[in-house]
């Protein structure tokens, strides 16, 4: 696999750890969206695409996010913790959409996208800087999809 391209479009909030949103493109074919750069405690790491988890209220069926406390559709009190736990303990509460299989496919893409997030930040101390637009199509012969 090739990274052949990366988009980076940097976040202004300075309060927030969220430093960027990145979409990656594979061997010319295939794009992954929305993944994250994050700043940690030992510099900054990359986040793959998620989904909030949800369950369904014992009641009346209605999805709910696991940290609701109140069923959106009938409003009754939800259980706590109905979040299944990982192998640290933490509750987990999101899923991945797409993420690597390896280790090694994990380095190369923090690699590439910390790199290209780095280049971006420093393209936007230049004067004239224009930021980049994500939703501009990245291929023009790929019809969109109406649902």
């Amino acid at each position: 696999m090739e990274i052949s391209e990366i988009r980076v479009k940097l976040i202004n909030n300075k309060d927030d750890r969220l430093k960027a949103f990145c979409s990656m493109t594979m061997d010319n074919e295939f794009v992954v969206r929305d993944i994250k750069v994050i700043e940690g405690t030992a510099g900054y790491f990359v986040a793959m695409p998620s989904r909030k988890m949800s369950d369904h209220c014992d009641k009346c069926g209605g999805k709910n996010h696991l940290r609701a406390k109140f069923c959106n559709n009938c409003g009754a009190q939800l259980s706590e913790n109905r979040a299944r736990k990982d192998m640290k303990g933490r509750m987990k509460l999101h899923a991945d959409i797409a993420h690597p299989i390896n280790a090694e496919c994990r380095r190369k893409i923090q690699e590439k996208i910390t790199a290209a997030f780095t280049e971006e930040l420093e393209k936007s101390k230049q004067p004239g800087y224009k930021p980049l637009d994500m939703d501009e199509p990245e291929d023009e012969d790929v019809p969109e999809v109406v649902s």
